[in-house]
């Protein structure tokens, strides 16, 4: 089972903000939505290049280099170029802190 890992105090991690760690291999995006924390994986589905730097407008975020859309809580690929979703990753908040883990391959 996949460890939970520490994103960031939630004190510190206000709504409109994201934040970027590391699972073993994997770049892990966590945006703090109105409150609500939700995790994808930080690579575009079209080129896999970082979606690190993309606006964020709603839940979606942008591609920086060719402007796909993601939607934030589901991972949907929402326009071309890409047409394959984002892994998304459980994310929780224990003791204060906002936690996320892979679990992929539980």
């Amino acid at each position: 089972m996949g460890e939970w890992v520490d994103v960031a105090p939630t004190n510190d991690f206000p709504p409109g903000t994201s934040r970027r760690v590391e699972i073993e291999d994997v770049t892990v995006a966590v945006f703090n939505l109105d409150g609500e924390f939700y995790a994808i994986e930080d690579v575009c589905t079209h080129d896999y290049s970082p979606l690190e730097g993309g606006n964020v407008e709603g839940g979606e975020i942008i591609c920086p280099r060719h402007g796909a859309r993601f939607d934030i809580k589901t991972g949907e690929a929402l326009s071309a170029p890409a047409y394959e979703p984002l892994p998304t990753f459980p994310v929780r908040v224990e003791n204060g802190l906002v936690q996320v883990r892979d679990d992929r391959w539980d």
